[in-house]
């Protein structure tokens, strides 16, 4: 059980570009014993992942900058500075879009951890800020990331699922 208290300045973590934004994994479940993740998502404008659902993990999404569409099995919904979104366990289908004409900067907090591991094997490193393109999707991505839906029991979806 770790019982040191870890302080992160806002340049460290390790940063991905995972589904065409700018993740930085601030505490991955190996800082915390797996309890939880905290990772701060930046999402040009157009991005966001497909719809997907993992039961056995709840997702808290506070943004920070910007505006975003949350879409899940209830609806659709704008989200801005301020405003947060809780995806409890068996919270269901969601995903979400940047809708705006800027940047979007959410912080991600997921429990128990998971999800982090998720986005190193999907990922490529990248700079703060900086905005990969998005993997075609070769049949070996497509096995990789049913791998990952099957070991980390989630599922994922089409883009326009919720629509």
């Amino acid at each position: 059980m770790k019982t040191d208290i870890l302080i992160k300045e806002k340049t460290k973590g390790k940063t991905l570009g995972v589904a065409g934004g700018n993740y930085r994994i601030i505490l991955s479940g190996n800082d915390t014993d797996q309890n939880y993740s905290v990772i701060e998502m930046v999402v040009p404008p157009g991005g966001g992942p497909p719809p997907h659902e993992h039961p056995h993990m709840q997702e808290m999404f506070y943004v920070l900058e910007g505006e975003v569409e949350f879409k899940t099995t209830q609806g659709k919904f704008t989200m801005s500075a301020g405003d947060l979104v809780n995806i409890p366990f068996n919270g269901g289908i969601h995903c979400f879009q940047n809708i705006s004409d800027t940047s979007v900067r959410l912080l991600c907090t997921v429990v128990p951890a998971g999800l982090d591991e998720v986005f190193e094997k999907i990922g490529v490193p990248a700079a703060l800020g900086e905005f990969p393109p998005v993997p075609e999707m070769t049949e070996e991505r497509k096995a990789l990331l049913k791998q990952l839906d099957e070991e980390h029991k989630q599922t994922t979806y089409p883009k326009n699922y919720l629509d």
